[in-house]
């Protein structure tokens, strides 16, 4: 469940005259640094990576947003380093021609294989490593484990994180442009919304350190971004929901979080 903000979710650059510029070949221990690439710097060649699997693929993202940083935190837990194409934000890349004929949604994060699929989504993004590095799991790998986790993330991107969006689209003066018309009545009525689907999660972490399971999974990667995401609506957990601020204090504190 991925979201284009007004401010640009997107990408730019003559992909039409791209090809392998570099070919990086990772694992999942002690994989080297990549800097973004810049999206004006594409004309020199795409930069792919080849994985452990021998597919070889580019991760299209942008800094500021929740759903491509889920990609970035799933993939530091699973130690995978590939580089990135930095979407310009304020530039509003993402709906120029050349971004519209890789994602026609014109939203981050993609990611393109070298045969020109192009994979979109947070969720299924991860869905596709998490199938190519299997370890360590972030899904799950029992039935149950698998559906529990499935559940929560379904929980939290239908629950908090729509809600959130609602009031960030409708009140954030950076999407004055974007969602046309803003409506300002929409934003107070998800306001409270938000503060409900908190207390649902406050008292689903009553007794449990994760989320969806005993271990740190994709569900707790969608709560983290989600609640952090509340910083721009300028609303924060309340200081009663004590299961919920210890529950994001230890996923904060994961070196993972700061991807």
């Amino acid at each position: 469940m991925d979201w284009a903000f007004g401010f640009g979710f997107g990408l730019i650059g003559d992909l039409g005259v791209c090809r392998v510029f570099a070919v990086f070949v990772i694992s999942t221990v002690e994989a080297p640094a990549y800097s973004p690439v810049a999206l004006g710097q594409l004309d020199l060649g795409v930069v792919t990576i080849q994985t452990m699997s021998g597919v070889f693929m580019k991760l299209f993202d942008a800094s500021f947003p929740p759903s491509p940083r889920r990609v970035r935190i799933f993939l530091a837990e699973k130690g995978i380093d590939m580089p990135r194409v930095e979407v310009d934000l304020a530039a509003q890349e993402h709906r120029g021609e050349v971004f519209t004929a890789v994602n026609p949604l014109q939203r981050v994060p993609a990611l393109e294989l070298d045969d020109g699929t192009v994979i979109t989504e947070s969720a299924a993004i991860c869905r596709y490593l998490e199938a190519l590095h299997p370890e360590p799991s972030l899904f799950g790998r029992t039935p149950e484990d698998i559906a529990k986790v499935d559940m929560w993330m379904r929980r939290v991107e239908f629950g908090l994180y729509a809600t959130i969006a609602a009031v960030f689209r409708h009140s954030h003066p950076a999407m004055k442009t974007s969602e046309i018309p803003q409506c300002a009545e929409w934003a107070d009525i998800n306001k409270p919304r938000v503060l409900d689907e908190l207390a649902f999660l406050n008292s689903a972490l009553a007794g449990r350190q994760w989320l969806a399971t005993d271990f740190y999974s994709a569900a707790d990667i969608a709560l983290l971004c989600s609640v952090d995401f509340m910083r721009p609506i300028r609303i924060a957990v309340p200081d009663e929901f004590e299961n919920l601020k210890r529950w994001h204090l230890a996923a904060s504190s994961r070196p993972s979080a700061k991807a």
